[in-house]
């Protein structure tokens, strides 16, 4: 997958304008300060000059590791830190049999973009069986359901959000009418007390919570699997309302962080990954796609409106 190569590799050496995504909080990959063809040759009197997005030298600067042979890794990298990498290499091309020595020039550029793992909430839908729509004990059931599936995934500091139910009528081949409940529910990895799993790691807390709803998925749905079994095995009379054989269903949700989005045309190389908001756009909640606007001029834009206040004190 070449999203795993642009992440991962040890070293990247500069093609054209190389495009790489560096997660929040990690370390680049090491940036080679010239191509591929060129470091198998002998090079004479090499020298660096490495030119952040700022447009300035940084040489020196404490997040920037610059070897002695040019190569840099940005660390802790953060959404601040996007934008274009830019290295002039020179050296010197001696000519021995005429005695003269001519300095060369290569610039190479890298993009480097911070990205984050979206956030996982999973969408899920049941069915169970009722003797009748409108009836106060669909209800009752509900409400009973509800309480069930949240003990079910406490433990998690995972919560049930916008559950609802409707009851339709249902005309099947070879069984005539019934009544059925559809229920729909999502579950996220935000519960009350979410944070403190998070304050047990340093970094990518997103990776904490995004384990704790999988897990929680996998909860919910080896209990409605049981939910078949216990009918077929355990009981001798069928309860008026009861599960539906096969009938749970789930979509994974992604959202990111404000400031950050998706975008398979612009980062097709991460495609899945939620992206710093470029230059020009802003991102104030957890939706996926970033929004246009003139006044954001940082990578991670997380409002319009203070950019443009920013701005305005920076004129000044």
């Amino acid at each position: 997958m070449a999203r795993d190569w642009v992440l991962f590799s040890a070293v990247l050496w500069a093609l054209t304008r190389v495009k790489i995504y560096v997660k929040v909080h990690h370390n680049s990959p090491f940036l080679a300060c010239m191509d591929l063809e060129l470091s198998q040759t002998e090079i004479i009197d090499p020298s660096y000059l490495w030119i952040g997005p700022d447009g300035r030298n940084i040489k020196g600067q404490s997040k920037m590791n610059i070897t002695e042979t040019g190569k840099l890794m940005v660390k802790n990298f953060q959404e601040s830190l996007s934008g274009s990498y830019t290295c002039t290499l020179s050296y010197q091309n001696i000519k021995t049999e005429m005695q003269t020595e001519e300095e060369i020039l290569n610039t190479y550029e890298f993009m480097l973009f911070a990205y984050r793992e979206p956030d996982y909430t999973y969408q899920i839908s049941v069915r169970f069986t009722t003797q009748h729509c409108k009836v106060a004990v669909n209800g009752q059931f509900f409400e009973m359901l509800k309480k069930i599936l949240n003990n079910l995934i406490s433990d998690l500091s995972c919560q049930v959000i916008d559950p609802s139910y409707k009851c339709h009528v249902i005309e099947a081949p070879s069984l005539g009418l019934k009544n059925e409940l559809f229920v729909t529910f999502e579950v996220n990895p935000f519960a009350p007390g979410w944070e403190v799993a998070c304050d047990q790691v340093s970094v990518d807390c997103e990776d904490v919570t995004n384990g704790k709803i999988q897990q929680a998925k996998d909860h919910l749905e080896e209990f409605f699997r049981k939910q078949s079994y216990v009918l077929k095995h355990e009981f001798h009379h069928v309860p008026a309302i009861h599960y539906v054989d096969h009938s749970f269903q789930v979509t994974r949700i992604d959202s990111c962080r404000p400031g950050f989005g998706k975008n398979d045309i612009t980062h097709s190389d991460c495609a899945s990954c939620c992206v710093a908001c470029d230059p020009g756009t802003y991102s104030p909640n957890t939706d996926v796609t970033c929004r246009t606007c003139s006044s954001a001029q940082i990578y991670g834009s997380k409002s319009c409106q203070t950019e443009k206040i920013n701005h305005k004190i920076k004129d000044k």
